[in-house]
């Protein structure tokens, strides 16, 4: 229990909690720390890639995990370690777990008519029934003056597409155009963001430790031993014993040997 406590305490004044939602394809350091020890030190020489972020979904178009690709990379750009995360199946490096927790939609890529591809961000927008929707507006004109709404209900590569009147104009999937106002808009790709919860605990292996220490002890509890001891001092004969366990049962045992003892005959040499 003492070792316990001492871990319990490390990890109160040296470790830290934090979270971070990062858009696909991105780099990033650990800075959004809301819960830290007295001597928590969350910078690292090192930063983490997003290299990639998807979702798989089940035929009925639920969730059904979703995943992360990170890398730990040095101030050079050299990979120190790679693991692609999800839920129950974290990165650990350095002493910092990584832990996949939620995701939400960055943004989308979209291209009109031939114009460069760009990348415009997406926000999550209030509803009434609690239901996560992302929108994000796509100019259509050069000084900005009109342009259309996307709505994106999920990372499944689809998108529903009103015009500057909030007229609903249709749906447009990934790698598909849809005519809006005589101009083609092309949904190029929809990025989405993991949600990372960041977790340094230096006193876990101390925990372990005691917990470890405490399991052997409750299972040597259930060990049966006991003692018997003998003395010969001049005319005098001492005989005591101990035990852990049946103690009505061991001293029966131990008259029922003393009685044995002075019922047998004396042998002398």
């Amino acid at each position: 229990m003492i070792v316990i406590l001492v871990g319990s305490v490390v990890g109160a004044f040296g470790g830290f909690i934090a979270q971070e939602m990062i858009p696909s394809g991105t780099n990033f350091k650990v800075d959004n720390v809301f819960e830290a020890g007295l001597f928590a030190k969350s910078d690292r020489p090192w930063s983490v890639n997003v290299n990639r972020f998807w979702i798989d979904y089940t035929p009925g178009g639920d969730i059904d995990q979703f995943y992360s690709d990170l890398s730990v990379v040095d101030a050079d750009g050299y990979e120190l370690d790679r693991r692609t995360i999800s839920v129950n199946h974290p990165l650990r490096f350095d002493g910092i777990t990584f832990y996949q927790t939620s995701w939400s939609v960055a943004g989308a890529q979209v291209q009109l008519n031939n114009s460069p591809i760009f990348q415009l961000p997406a926000a999550q927008l209030p509803t009434d029934n609690g239901a996560k929707i992302w929108g994000t507006w796509v100019p259509t004109a050069t000084d900005m003056s009109t342009g259309v709404s996307f709505l994106v209900q999920d990372l499944q590569g689809s998108a529903i597409v009103y015009n500057a009147k909030g007229e609903l104009v249709g749906a447009v999937r990934e790698g598909d155009r849809l005519e809006v106002d005589g101009i083609s808009i092309k949904l190029v790709k929809l990025i989405g963001s993991t949600g990372l919860q960041i977790k340094s605990d230096p006193g876990v292996p101390i925990v372990y430790t005691g917990f470890a220490l405490l399991m052997l002890g409750v299972v040597m509890s259930y060990v049966s031993y006991s003692q018997v001891w003998a003395l010969q001092d001049g005319d005098r004969f001492y005989f005591g014993g101990k035990t852990n366990r049946a103690q009505v049962t061991f001293e029966r045992e131990l008259l029922e040997i003393i009685d044995t003892l002075e019922k047998s005959p004396v042998q002398t040499s």
